[in-house]
């Protein structure tokens, strides 16, 4: 059975889990926690980052390098497109990701949740604060290019771009931020319709569960 090493919470993770619920394939998730010694988790991914993945006799970090495997190995239902346009648009999103999860959960999940919770150091409310000033203009490009809700980001289809955009804002929703739906009405109406699906909302009732507890 195939094992993805770390938690949930962490946004990159998620992702992973939310893509191997989309493909209906049986997996292990094996948690880890930041600053872990766990030598199989170690042993796929060096620095420590989540996720590791492990098939098998293959393993490999990094969710985007994951899901790439994934879709190429498991390919139905198709998460990356095969069209060139469509496939670089995707990829595009993927990285958007990123830059939102450097926010959500850098400057952000870390200083309100990670550090005084689950490392007990204080947070640094400044930089949360830094954080949220950056948040509008992210939006603010998502508010044009998201379709109305039901919809996907890219070729129509569910796919790595919804996933990778969708999952930050998990994050920032435990942090008390959600989207404010009278200056971005698209993308307030747009993000339920993805985080509402239940490869989504298994792994948020969860998390949700788990920091209330």
């Amino acid at each position: 059975m195939m094992k993805v090493y770390g938690a949930t919470i962490s946004p990159f993770v998620r992702k992973v889990v939310v893509a191997l619920t989309e493909k209906g394939l049986d997996f292990e998730l094996a948690p880890v926690s930041l600053r872990s010694r766990n030598p199989d988790f170690l042993s796929i991914s060096p620095f420590g980052k989540m996720p590791a993945f492990r098939d098998g006799d293959f393993s490999i970090a990094d969710s985007s390098a994951i899901l790439h495997y994934l879709d190429a190995k498991y390919p139905d239902p198709a998460l990356i497109p095969a069209a060139p346009e469509d496939r670089a648009r995707a990829i595009w999103f993927d990285e958007f990701g990123d830059t939102l999860v450097a926010l959500s959960g850098g400057k952000i999940f870390f200083n309100r949740v990670v550090g005084p919770r689950f490392l007990k150091q204080p947070g640094n409310e400044d930089t949360v604060q830094q954080g949220i000033a950056e948040l509008p203009r992210l939006f603010d490009y998502l508010e044009g290019v998201v379709p109305d809700p039901g919809g996907f980001l890219v070729g129509g289809v569910f796919g790595l771009a919804d996933i990778a955009v969708a999952s930050p804002f998990v994050n920032l929703s435990h942090c008390a931020i959600d989207v404010d739906c009278a200056k971005h009405p698209r993308l307030g109406a747009w993000l339920p319709s993805i985080l509402s699906r239940p490869s989504f909302a298994s792994v948020i009732a969860e998390e949700k569960a788990m920091l209330a507890a």
